[in-house]
């Protein structure tokens, strides 16, 4: 099934640029381009959208607010925002309005294409630069109150930062399976659905300071 993407930014150059270069994977459906905020939510009562490349700065509206309300009347939409932003608090705001992913737009067109991907695989997605703000602020947090051991810490930890259970296991020297299994776990504990809601949670509960 193709994958329907909106793309929501400022600079007109930049989304057609985007869009011609999506448009070449045969799995990408580009529904839409928007250079404001205002007309993206009512396009979506309407027409099925999986995936929204979501600016933070935009003319009318607060990008990442849009990503809160976006989530809020669709939960099924993925948003991976596609900013110039580096500022941790940016980063953990958009995280906590339900964000599946925060990307910079240095980032190649390979990486940008596997993060859709990843995204619509049910991961959470972020360029090497936006992992290194994560991790930082994960590994500073104790956490609490949710008792975890020392592994599950470790596993959270780079679920945050985008890694698939594959990676993980790889880095760990553990099998797929026993992440999977620490994976589900951890979703039980949190009681969340998958590793998106796992880490917005871990950052409403103060786990990921903003």
């Amino acid at each position: 099934m193709d994958t329907h993407i909106a793309i929501l930014d400022d600079h007109p150059i930049l989304v057609q640029g985007l869009k011609m270069m999506l448009e070449h994977e045969k799995e990408f459906n580009i529904v839409a381009t928007f250079l404001n905020g205002n007309d993206i939510i009512n396009f979506m009562k309407n027409r099925r959208v999986d995936i929204v490349l979501l600016d933070v700065t935009l003319p009318d509206k607060d990008g990442i607010e849009l990503c809160r309300e976006i989530k809020f009347q669709f939960p099924e939409c993925h948003i991976i925002m596609l900013s110039n932003h580096t500022e941790r608090s940016i980063i953990v705001k958009c995280m906590q309005n339900g964000a599946n992913g925060y990307l910079l737009k240095n980032i190649s067109v390979s990486d940008l294409l596997q993060s859709i991907k990843e995204v619509m695989a049910g991961n959470i997605v972020f360029c090497n630069d936006t992992k290194k703000i994560i991790s930082k602020i994960i590994s500073n947090q104790p956490i609490e109150p949710i008792n975890l051991t020392k592994r599950e810490k470790q596993i959270i930890q780079l679920l945050a930062q985008g890694k698939t259970s594959n990676s993980i296991a790889q880095e760990l020297f553990l099998s797929p399976l026993t992440v999977d299994t620490y994976r589900k776990n951890l979703l039980q504990k949190f009681q969340v659905k998958n590793s998106t809601e796992l880490v917005s949670l871990a950052i409403q509960k103060n786990i990921i300071e903003e």
